[in-house]
């Protein structure tokens, strides 16, 4: 790896108090300051929901807009703080009605849409487990998801209901579909054996309490990808917001008088923690934009909304990259004053093409599904090396270890670990305890990242210590694609990998060998695209597939997945002792 030691100068005032608050503190840290910021429950509790939003109105913002919408297709809403509270009241009140007890699964499969945020803060107030699914996932996915979860309810819309049908009646758990036909955009009426939101909501209470959750009881959960194995649900607890709340504050430089857009998805975590809880309890207005990428239109927002702090991917700035600095250089920026991004590391040449594009760079940091909030960050108040993931938040304790827990000195590579407890911690893999054990060692929180940490303290990322996909900022467990690939009549075996490709840092590619009297062919492999994509929608589907002879596997029938990664890349295949003779 290429060590990039450019320093690049802080571009924001140092008397910010956010900044100096971060610099004093570094030391002299106590998780029971932040505590304090945040306003409990009267009974001692604590409420995701209602830090983000009920708080501000409690004290006199009510009237503060909170939610800026723009639809794809042109529509505009508003809400303030006070009509987000009584909207997600309307909810928490609308899943009481149908019985919905706390501690019961509820399931987002929807777009970007206002409903979206509605449903996740009405469930975290009546004290349900809310779970987001990414709206691009195909059939498969999803099932595996509700089912692992035992979901009671989901809540989605006409078009990605279509898309899933022929999965529920596996699905004995599942009681409630809630549809949502955003503005009538379906003609088709909401079908019998399902629930209209609208009717739904017009018959609820617009007040709800007392709010009765504590920091211990489980808020979120979203499913992260491993390679073996399906999909598992790290399930977070309403402790979580306090990080939320201070990372947005520090790691993303939010005040309250801030516009704020975050683009990622609600179906991932970080569309949760930086999508919906961060902002709000820093009680910021946020931008939220339901279409799809588009380097214009993503300008036009920024300058039309007067965006002033913008998170943002990777993947997405490389692509800002290939349209030039000219199209930035047409539109007013000059109210953005912070802009960062996350997902996957954060290639040198992006953050200094965001110096010469937008007039900033950008701040890469790093975190996890399981950890819930930022741990590692470039600060707006630091100088950033730029392809460094930064520098640790306050009482957070990363190290680089060996196998045995054993800390490594400056300038080594090794896991990347965390000491533990942080108040976003994820506290179990649902329903796989003995997993979520395996990920701790000697008070360590293994991340399955490998790293080294530079002699001035910042963290640099090396790679995946495991067969983890990254493509796009979304983490492709090769089992979950595999076991999809081997359902077509034709596939004897599958083997996945992540390919390097410039704009999603890695692509899936998949292996496979054929079944006695099928023959290779473009056709059988444009079949078998299809057929995947179907399965597993186009974001986790394989970019390409290769028919070959046989997978290289070891004598016990394991898939070597590493030999046709190097085979693919023309790299050293190493030791092959465990191979499986022909």
């Amino acid at each position: 790896m290429q060590k990039h030691q450019t320093i690049m100068k802080p571009t924001s005032a140092k008397d910010d108090p956010n900044l100096s608050d971060y610099q004093n503190t570094r030391e002299s840290f106590d998780w029971s300051d932040v505590e304090k910021e945040l306003d409990w429950l009267p009974n001692g509790g604590l409420n995701l929901a209602y830090e983000a939003i009920d708080r501000h109105v409690a004290k006199g913002n009510g009237e503060k807009l909170a939610m800026i919408w723009e639809g794809k297709n042109g529509e505009k809403e508003t809400y303030s703080y006070d009509q987000m509270r009584i909207e997600t009241n309307k909810f928490a009140n609308s899943l009481l009605n149908l019985g919905v007890k706390k501690g019961e699964r509820v399931f987002t499969f929807m777009e970007r849409i206002p409903e979206i945020y509605f449903a996740v803060f009405g469930t975290l107030k009546m004290g349900g487990v809310i779970g987001p699914l990414f709206s691009a996932f195909g059939p498969d996915p999803v099932k595996d998801r509700l089912e692992n979860s035992g979901a009671s309810v989901l809540v989605t819309q006409p078009e990605l209901l279509k898309k899933i049908e022929s999965i529920f009646p596996s699905l004995p758990n599942l009681k409630h579909i809630i549809v949502v036909n955003k503005n009538g955009r379906s003609s088709e009426p909401v079908p019998p054996n399902n629930l209209d939101y609208y009717k739904l909501m017009s018959d609820a209470s617009e007040e709800f309490g007392p709010i009765a959750t504590t920091r211990d009881d489980y808020s979120i959960m979203h499913y992260t990808s491993g390679t073996t194995g399906k999909p598992k649900g790290a399930v977070h607890r309403h402790n979580a917001v306090i990080q939320h709340y201070l990372t947005g504050k520090w790691c993303l430089d939010l005040h309250e008088n801030d516009i704020y857009w975050c683009t990622a998805d609600p179906g991932w975590v970080t569309g949760t923690s930086y999508g919906m809880s961060a902002p709000w309890t820093n009680g910021v207005t946020q931008v939220i934009y339901e279409g799809g990428f588009n380097a214009r239109k993503w300008y036009q927002i920024l300058q039309d909304y007067k965006v002033s702090v913008w998170y943002t991917a990777p993947t997405a700035i490389r692509m800002l990259m290939k349209s030039g600095k000219e199209l930035p250089q047409s539109f007013d920026l000059s109210n953005l004053r912070f802009s960062a991004s996350v997902g996957e590391p954060l290639n040198p040449e992006a953050v200094e093409w965001g110096v010469d594009a937008i007039g900033m760079p950008f701040h890469d940091n790093w975190w996890q599904t399981e950890t819930g909030a930022i741990m590692i960050a470039n600060y707006a108040s630091a100088e950033i090396k730029p392809g460094s993931m930064g520098k640790p938040l306050p009482g957070i304790f990363p190290g680089i270890i060996d196998a045995e827990g054993n800390e490594k000195s400056d300038g080594e590579e090794g896991n990347l670990a965390v000491k533990t407890p942080w108040p976003s911690m994820f506290q179990d893999y649902w329903e796989q305890r003995e997993r979520y054990d395996s990920r701790f060692v000697a008070g360590w929180y293994l991340t399955g990242d490998e790293a080294y940490r530079d002699s001035d303290g910042y963290y640099w990322f090396i790679g995946r210590s495991d067969d983890v996909i990254n493509t796009a900022g979304h983490l492709v467990g090769p089992f979950e694609v595999e076991s999809a690939l081997i359902e077509h009549p034709a596939v004897a075996e599958a083997g996945v990998i992540g390919k390097p490709d410039p704009i999603a840092m890695e692509v899936v590619k998949a292996f496979v060998s054929l079944k006695e009297g099928y023959e290779p062919s473009t056709e059988l492999q444009r079949e078998l695209m299809g057929f995947a994509r179907q399965k597993l929608a186009a974001a986790v589907a394989p970019r390409e597939i290769e028919i070959i002879d046989s997978l290289p596997k070891t004598r016990s029938g394991k898939i070597m997945r590493r030999l046709l990664k190097a085979r693919e890349l023309g790299l050293p295949e190493g030791d092959t002792s465990t191979l499986e003779e022909d």
